[in-house]
């Protein structure tokens, strides 16, 4: 049976149906579904992704879905970084991805108390339970206040030792970072607007009552490749290696337990679940302006197909990205907020008159949703500064 060509046209259009940017979500849960999770390294892109593909969104329905019905988590998992995860997936992605990441992030906490003369392995789980007890005892709580209850927490490490960003914070963060690793514990609200990263933690079960199920890592693994498989397909192997921060042969195991079909991108090899290969009716025409760190943009490590000639201007030297302009499946531009609030953007491609008065009719929308608070990127990326200079 010949092998599908599926064209880069079919790709943009099922990133404006699947990724809810043509066909809005009535919910933040439904958005991160759609893409498996949302990016929550910075806390605003978490509410920026969100909105981008809600009917109506509001920042006080977000932080009710987060903190209230907490039906996202807030983890650290895919390649060692934070993401907003529906609840439901958290067995899944801690399965899967942040068990590993529990174990490395172990031996490396190890290696700096080691080398601060501090203690070994029992030490750190001494100090462990002790901040879980103090932290149960409180119900929530910030670094602080649980730096206060437990002593130990404020001995010193040092990190980056000899360069020019050598530092020495207290061991807490590293603790706590542990814990939530491990799935022990949870970052609940943080301290403050909804672009704040100083979180109160809680323990696990007062976020979901029975902590979080296990579940065989190679099953977990296999589901987190349909997911995304679902949500991005057609990719490749390599796509998913990087997305999911797994090894190769992790990824090989995995996608052994999926049933998928392989395609034609243009000349390389790719994958989509078995019968999604048929092609998909193009959306209406649609444009939007994403956070940096997106989702949508950082869901595949080959991005020239809907990236271009940008990258330069749009990510920054380690690979993240700025905010970005959208039209029809393809980014076209990068966008900023100025010190006065207002959102500005600079199309780097002729997009049209019509597309071009739908960019700067969701720019002014958004400078109002967004209101007086002034959100920076956590990576900035040469466009972004430039802009909001």
């Amino acid at each position: 049976m010949a092998i599908r060509r599926i064209t880069v046209a079919e790709r943009r259009a099922r990133i404006g149906v699947r990724h809810r940017l043509a066909a809005p979500a009535g919910s933040a849960v439904e958005a991160a579904r759609a893409l498996v999770v949302l990016h929550g390294t910075d806390p605003a892109a978490v509410y920026l992704a969100a909105a981008a593909r809600m009917h109506s969104p509001e920042i006080a329905g977000i932080e009710r879905e987060l903190y209230e019905e907490r039906r996202l988590v807030r983890m650290l998992c895919m390649r060692r970084t934070v993401f907003a995860v529906p609840a439901e997936l958290v067995p899944v992605v801690q399965a899967a991805c942040a068990d590993d990441v529990a174990r490395l992030e172990r031996r490396r906490t190890l290696k700096l108390f080691q080398e601060a003369g501090l203690g070994d392995d029992a030490w750190l789980r001494e100090v462990e339970d002790e901040t879980l007890a103090a932290l149960r005892a409180r119900g929530a709580a910030y670094a602080t206040e649980l730096s206060a209850d437990v002593p130990r927490l404020k001995e010193r490490i040092v990190l980056g030792r000899g360069s020019r960003n050598e530092a020495s914070p207290a061991i807490a963060s590293r603790v706590l970072l542990g814990l939530a690793v491990q799935g022990r514990i949870v970052r609940g609200r943080p301290r403050g607007s909804w672009i704040s990263n100083q979180f109160q933690w809680s323990p696990i079960e007062s976020w979901l009552p029975d902590g979080i199920p296990a579940v065989p890592a190679e099953t977990a693994r296999a589901e987190l490749v349909r997911r995304w498989l679902a949500a991005y397909g057609p990719g490749t192997a390599a796509d998913l290696k990087w997305w999911t921060g797994l090894t190769m042969t992790q990824v090989e195991q995995a996608l052994a337990l999926v049933e998928t079909e392989e395609v034609d991108l243009d000349g390389t090899p790719g994958l989509v679940l078995a019968g999604d290969a048929e092609p998909v009716a193009p959306p209406e025409p649609w444009v939007a302006l994403l956070p940096g760190l997106d989702p949508t943009v950082m869901g595949w490590t080959g991005r020239d197909w809907y990236l271009g000639e940008h990258g330069p201007a749009l990510f920054d030297r380690t690979g993240n990205a700025g905010p970005t302009v959208w039209c029809d499946g393809r980014i076209v531009g990068g966008w900023s907020q100025r010190a006065d609030g207002s959102v500005v953007y600079r199309l780097l491609e002729d997009v049209g008159a019509e597309a071009e008065t739908a960019v700067k009719a969701e720019a002014a929308r958004l400078s109002e949703w967004i209101g007086p608070v002034r959100v920076i990127p956590r990576f900035r990326t040469p466009l972004e500064r430039e802009l909001s200079a």
